[in-house]
């Protein structure tokens, strides 16, 4: 239960759900209610699925294609800005068709961008894989599997309570909301891709010295 307990607290730090709400808010704002709970469910459940497959086979599947989990960040800060670049110009990402239900798209925003890299980012995947590594028992890999779900549960829970605040805001303020969430997201992109790039620009110095 301790485990447990410090493992949920670093995850939930690193992933932050409460910086996913105004992203949420933002993209689901004309949607029924029905609808957004899938959202919440699909986005939820896929980072689930997605943190428990990095944790158990992450590393390995990292040393096979002789990935560095650097690279996750240099990707996630190019995907991070993209995404932020679109919606500080007042457009969602993923873009909906105009033959698209609400139901289609909300499940493709689900997926990405909210379950993943909002949820299931490069650093929610790095600690994951890290805790797995120190999980020397059956006892210790179920805590980390039951904190992921935990820190999943509490963003559902976040995400609900959101929508609360949806309403208080109303159509404008969500639109303003989705604007200054863009401009965030550039920032957050500039700090991932220069952490993970740091890293290949030091081991290039280090191989010319």
């Amino acid at each position: 239960m301790e485990q447990m307990l410090f493992i949920f607290t670093s995850l939930f730090t690193m992933i932050n759900p409460l910086a996913a709400v105004p992203l949420y808010i933002s993209l689901t704002q004309n949607f029924s209610h029905k609808t957004r709970r899938k959202v919440i469910l699909t986005s939820c459940g896929t980072a689930f699925i997605a943190m428990v497959i990095f944790a158990l086979v992450g590393e390995a599947l990292f040393r096979f294609f002789g990935i560095n989990v650097n690279a996750l960040r240099v990707v996630g800060g190019v995907l991070f800005f993209i995404m932020g670049f679109e919606m500080l110009r007042g457009r969602t990402v993923p873009k909906k068709l105009d033959d698209e239900s609400d139901d289609a798209y909300g499940k493709d925003i689900a997926i990405t961008p909210l379950g993943i890299p909002m949820i299931c980012g490069p650093g929610a995947i790095t600690m994951v894989i890290l805790f797995m590594q120190e999980a020397k028992s059956t006892e210790h890999t179920l805590a980390v599997v039951g904190a992921i779900f935990l820190v999943c549960l509490s963003a559902a829970i976040i995400f609900a309570i959101g929508e609360g605040l949806l309403k208080l805001m109303g159509k404008i303020g969500a639109s303003v909301m989705m604007r200054l969430m863009g401009l965030i997201m550039m920032l957050i992109a500039v700090e991932f891709f220069f952490a993970g790039i740091s890293y290949y620009v030091q081991m290039v110095l280090d191989k010319v010295s």
